[in-house]
């Protein structure tokens, strides 16, 4: 409520790997494995893994894409749902030691670790709890599977460098318990820095659709996951912790390479929505772009998403810092700053970032131009974009009329963009399909 008394409730505060998780901001999953040379999206873990053959594989193209687009860090999908491995693991013999690429002596995943590591991206690596192949994972006792399980987690761990995210999706593991003790213990030995996506003890956590689109406000601080678009409730989370959310959505309509789904490329607009409703409300995003038989981005998609990126670039190009100070505290309010810019400018966005060092605290705030009101919403957190018609300002108010004891912002900047107007989208998959939970305009 508008004028409402700090809250003292404490927030879960996030760590230094959460906070440059958040911070980097955008990755590209890759999605790539056996289903690719099938036309499938899931497959059953009875396709024949002779068929997987990507005579012209190019993990330096996958990841100079990253680059060239500023993505942080690349998610490969290392086993999907199929069981099919994408490095020789010691496991199963459903990878690709049985495939006739690069005589069956190939190593996807070292490949792309090479060229993260050449180039300065971020690796991560899928690992699907839920294995077609695997004939353990059907064994009345769970504990043999988990074994299974935990070897192929060790070797991904072990022999590739440093991860920055191992994503567990929860498809298909609805009523399934897995041994998520012993699956920490091995990130906590070997890959103490990677963040950990939405399963097991998670660091960060599934937006809840997979359109890529954050409802607002966002908030950080959360008391359980949802494990997928399959899944009807959330799973209870032992404590409240700072989980901060991953949209992920496909350039196209699949999430595999399929040949016959040009016309499903989302349009520059809609990638640009996508941003603005992730990356602009402080979630990540992680877009999907699948390597297709050749082993290659599909040059339309990488000219598409850099097409998106390079427009991105253009609009924040030039930033108008302002030098922010913090006001008197208002009296059952919260905390009031005056930016000031150096000189008069006209600006169309603006970005507040929030001080997040001791969890996310603000919940609302009002932002006033030279004592106008310009625009008011919800959360800030680690970025708040924010889309209005020109105004020539030298000096913004900042009221955070609704915010727990330590609210602060760290940074306030404004820019010229030429848009003002930002494409609308609504959900479709997931539990924001068909709406998007807004808070009411609030008018203090």
């Amino acid at each position: 409520m508008p004028g409402a008394d700090h809250a003292t409730t404490s927030v879960p505060a996030p760590t230094p790997r959460q906070l440059r998780w958040q911070q980097a901001g955008f990755g590209l999953f890759l999605h790539f494995g056996i289903n690719t040379f099938h036309g499938k999206e899931w497959s059953d873990g009875t396709l024949d893994p002779r068929a997987f053959d990507p005579a012209e594989l190019d993990a330096v193209q996958w990841v100079e894409t990253a680059r060239a687009a500023g993505a942080a860090y690349v998610v490969l999908t290392a086993k999907h749902h199929d069981g099919f491995c994408l490095w020789p693991t010691d496991t199963t013999d459903y990878s690709v030691r049985s495939a006739p690429w690069r005589g069956g002596r190939g190593d996807v995943v070292a490949e792309l670790a090479e060229a993260c590591r050449r180039a300065g991206i971020g690796l991560g690596l899928y690992l699907s709890p839920w294995d077609r192949n695997a004939a353990c994972y059907d064994d009345p006792d769970p504990a043999a599977y988990d074994a299974f399980y935990l070897r192929q987690l060790t070797e991904l761990c072990t022999r590739y460098g440093p991860l920055v995210e191992l994503w567990f999706d929860g498809a298909g593991s609805e009523g399934r318990t897995y041994d998520w003790d012993a699956v920490m213990a091995v990130i906590d030995r070997h890959q103490p820095e990677a963040m950990v996506f939405n399963m097991g003890r998670p660091t960060i956590r599934w937006v809840g659709n997979e359109d890529g689109l954050a409802a607002d406000p966002v908030h950080y601080a959360a008391s359980s996951s949802r494990l997928s678009v399959y899944a009807h409730e959330d799973t209870a989370l032992d404590a409240p912790a700072y989980l901060p959310p991953e949209c992920d959505v496909p350039i196209r309509s699949h999430w595999f390479w399929q040949p016959d789904d040009l016309d499903t490329l989302k349009s520059r607009e809609h990638l640009l929505g996508i941003w603005y409703r992730s990356v602009g409300l402080g979630a990540g995003l992680l877009l999907n772009l699948p390597p297709d038989r050749r082993g290659l981005i599909d040059p339309v998609d990488r000219a598409r998403l850099l097409e998106t990126t390079d427009e991105l670039a253009r609009r924040f190009a030039r930033p108008y810092p302002a030098e922010l100070t913090e006001l008197t505290e208002l009296t059952g309010s919260g905390t009031e700053y005056r930016a000031r810019f150096p000189a008069p400018v006209t600006i169309d966005h603006l970005e507040l970032r929030e001080e997040l060092t001791a969890g996310q605290h603000i919940t609302w705030h009002r932002i006033l131009a030279d004592g106008r009101p310009l625009v008011s919403a919800g959360t800030v957190g680690v970025r708040r974009i924010h889309a209005f018609e020109p105004v020539t300002v030298t000096e913004l108010t900042i009221r955070l009329t609704g915010a727990m004891d330590g609210a602060g912002l760290c940074a306030v900047t404004g820019f010229r963009t030429g848009h003002s107007r930002l494409p609308e989208l609504e959900p479709q998959s997931g539990m924001l399909a068909g709406k998007i939970d807004h808070e009411p305009e609030r008018t203090a």
